[in-house]
């Protein structure tokens, strides 16, 4: 399932090589809430770490991303794993379509929203 975010690109780490045959690539936004700024990192992998070279921190993004998950040794991780990356305003998915939502935030399905508790600051 596809998700997009937008904000403002905070922070831009190196490539990392974990193996002989695999590169991932961190990156960071500042996604902009009613009360509280949330920093939200994704990840990219292999031929799609070049994606975010065209960019630089401060800009205005709008990030298209998957959500991985995995077990490994009983203890679980999530990843959110970049695909796309494009300047925010020049983005359709925020202006016009989605009027009703919030600028800066994450389009997850309502189901997802709706699960969530409002009195939690984080």
């Amino acid at each position: 399932m596809a998700y997009k975010a937008t904000g403002r690109l905070h922070k831009i780490f190196d490539s990392e090589q974990k193996s002989a045959s695999f590169a991932v690539r961190d990156f960071v936004i500042e996604v902009a809430d009613d009360k509280f700024p949330q920093m939200v990192k994704f990840q990219l992998t292999q031929d799609k770490c070049a994606l975010i070279d065209n960019f630089s921190e401060g800009d205005e993004i709008t990030v298209d991303f998957d959500l991985r998950g995995r077990e490994w040794n009983e203890k679980y991780f999530t990843n959110l794993n970049a695909w796309r990356i494009s300047a925010a305003d020049a983005s359709t998915d925020t202006k016009g379509d989605h009027s009703g939502e919030a600028p800066n935030s994450v389009n997850a399905p309502s189901a997802l929203i709706d699960d969530l508790d409002d009195d939690i600051p984080f």
